[in-house]
């Protein structure tokens, strides 16, 4: 028994999902699974109860659970104070970001820290939100900047930093391409291509209740994981997406951005960014960084 096998447990106790789990963790539900028989076999009792409709813990989980999650945090509580203490010689920063904080934030705030600290070498990986919460919590990143969690976990820091406006991709030949600015009401014939739901829910969320609070339902075309993979559909015509302002950083061929404003001219700014990090983790390096970020940031809000 591992404690990576006690994380496939817990993230199947929370989500009641294999998919969801699955996606928490960053493996294929078929590896999921694997892993959950795996713990199963070595404790030789079974912990969830799967059918084709519906997962659920079994009696035998349900008792299990509060032993493993405290065992689980013990071990992760043991394994950030362990890195915390060897941070101290650290020249080495790990920073995650979502996509679109990976293309307009990092780039302008990073020469900066480099000027400040040229000694330390700054690691950037770029994922999910949904992916980088794990990653903070087992040490593998010192820092990540992404969308505010919905649920507060008591294990990380968050610190909010700037919100991201709206611009709408659509191909160049588009005859709202022609107009400086959009509104949302440009948009209630538009077939759209939107975020999946389970990868993106802040994005997702953005374009479909921005439609119904001005009175239109949103006309899906598309559903895609990828940013890239969405401007990509848009290139090709299949609809219209709306995407954070820093999405536009990396041009595609055949697709233009434009502003989304609301009727008085302000731009939409509903993608929040937040700083998050381990608690109780001491991190001089994550500090220094955080402090060039924040004396900088009202010109980089300005810029987002």
């Amino acid at each position: 028994m591992t404690l990576a096998d006690l994380a496939c447990f817990l993230a199947v106790a929370d989500e009641l999902h294999f998919g969801r789990a699955a996606r928490r963790l960053d493996m294929l539900p078929a590896t999921l699974g694997r892993r959950l028989r795996a713990l199963e076999d070595h404790l030789g009792a079974t912990l969830v109860q799967r059918t084709t409709r519906q997962v659920s813990l079994t009696p035998a989980g349900q008792e299990l659970l509060p032993d493993a999650r405290r065992l689980l945090a013990e071990a992760e509580a043991f394994e950030t104070r362990a890195r915390g203490l060897g941070r101290s010689g650290a020249r080495r920063l790990a920073i995650g970001a979502i996509d679109s904080a990976a293309a307009g934030l990092l780039p302008q705030v990073l020469p900066l820290f480099r000027d400040e600290a040229p000694e330390v070498t700054v690691h950037i990986e770029e994922r999910k939100t949904i992916q980088l919460i794990p990653r903070l919590l087992s040490g593998r990143l010192d820092l990540a900047i992404l969308r505010p969690p919905d649920r507060r976990d008591p294990r990380l820091v968050t610190r909010a930093l700037l919100s991201e406006s709206t611009v709408v991709a659509l191909p160049e030949g588009h005859p709202l391409a022609a107009r400086d600015s959009l509104s949302v009401d440009d948009l209630s014939d538009a077939p759209l291509i939107v975020p999946d739901r389970q990868s993106r829910p802040h994005s997702h969320d953005l374009t479909i209740k921005l439609m119904l609070e001005h009175g239109h339902s949103a006309r899906i075309a598309q559903i895609a994981e990828e940013k890239h993979t969405i401007v990509g559909l848009v290139a090709a015509g299949l609809g219209l997406a709306v995407v954070p302002r820093w999405s536009a950083q990396v041009r595609t061929d055949g697709v233009a951005f434009r502003p989304l404003l609301t009727p008085t001219g302000q731009p939409i700014r509903r993608l929040h960014l937040a700083a998050a990090w381990a608690a109780d983790v001491r991190d001089p390096l994550r500090d220094r960084f955080l402090d060039c970020l924040e004396r900088n940031l009202d010109r980089l809000a300005a810029l987002a």
